[in-house]
């Protein structure tokens, strides 16, 4: 795909015209986003980058554990309390989490992100101690949450964290935005997970390549898209090297270690963003068994090791 410039966090959407296509670009959820349309209109292309960017930020807003008034930051303060009443977006996404916390056996848990306060994968190789894993440990489970909709309810110190949904689902959520707005053919890329309106003009699919996981800005593959979505979970980005020993930021909740023996990077293909990107990071939290739950489940999907 053609090479876009993004702008610094919180920054309006660039546009630029790119070979008959209009680009747009900015940042929000701690990731590059870009959006693609076929169309000479540059109205239209002005048009979709409000509405991409107002709805990229309303999701941010909304489910960022970093603030105190998102409905995440709500239902956290609210731990260890009688429980809080939730909207049906929200409920939408709690309802997906319990799904995933059972499809995957227990491996895919939003309380788990208190894990973040011992892991630090930011280069340094510091490894926690078994002592703070194993306290940390005591405020994760799915199964210790109370959840009958509306009302969602958290034991005093868990929390829960959105950040394996929310970035799916903003794409998702952005193209049917646009596609509200129009029907040329587009494309919406967050961070690398991107769905699409369709084919191109002409039939033609949508070039997107699968980056090497050892050579930066490298590509192990190129595909093409002409439906659905594409999601990739993998530790090229985030990780820390000890004693010759690779820890990826994928982590079992269950041990609140790093997964042992999971591919270096999944790729899943899917009608929606947030079921690839879901199925992707389920696929690596099987460790040595990815290939084999992809598989069972049916999914069109690429491996790296």
């Amino acid at each position: 795909m053609a090479d876009a410039t993004i702008g610094k966090e919180g920054a309006p959407a660039r546009i630029t015209r790119q070979e008959g296509d209009f680009h747009i670009a900015f940042h929000a959820m701690a990731t590059p986003c870009e959006i693609r349309i076929e169309s000479s209109d540059e109205r239209l292309a002005m048009q979709v980058a409000a509405a991409a960017e107002d709805e990229a930020r309303r999701i941010e807003q909304k489910f960022s554990r970093y603030r105190a008034d998102s409905v995440v930051g709500k239902i956290n303060a609210s731990s260890g309390g009688g429980g809080l009443a939730v909207d049906g977006e929200t409920a939408s996404l709690l309802d997906c989490a319990e799904h995933c916390f059972h499809l995957s056996e227990g491996k895919f848990d939003v309380t788990s992100g208190v894990l973040r306060r011992a892991w630090r994968f930011d280069g340094t190789g510091q490894i926690p101690s078994a002592e703070r894993i194993g306290k940390l440990r005591t405020l994760i489970g799915w199964e210790k949450v109370s959840w009958r909709a509306p009302v969602f309810a958290l034991p005093a110190g868990m929390e829960i964290d959105f950040g394996g949904i929310a970035k799916e689902y903003a794409v998702d959520r952005v193209l049917e935005n646009i596609r509200y707005l129009t029907s040329v053919p587009a494309l919406v890329n967050f961070g690398g997970d991107l769905r699409v309106s369709g084919t191109r003009n002409g039939g033609f699919g949508w070039n997107v390549a699968i980056e090497s996981v050892d050579r930066a800005g490298q590509m192990a593959a190129m595909l093409q898209l002409t439906s659905g979505a594409l999601a990739t979970s993998g530790d090229a980005q985030r990780y820390l090297m000890l004693d010759g020993v690779r820890y990826g930021h994928i982590l079992n909740p269950r041990t609140g270690w790093p997964v042992r023996d999971a591919p270096r990077s999944v790729t899943v293909a899917a009608s929606t963003c947030v079921e690839a990107g879901l199925t992707a990071t389920i696929a690596m939290l099987q460790g040595h068994g990815a290939e084999e739950f992809l598989k069972r489940e049916g999914m069109r999907a690429w491996c790296i090791r």
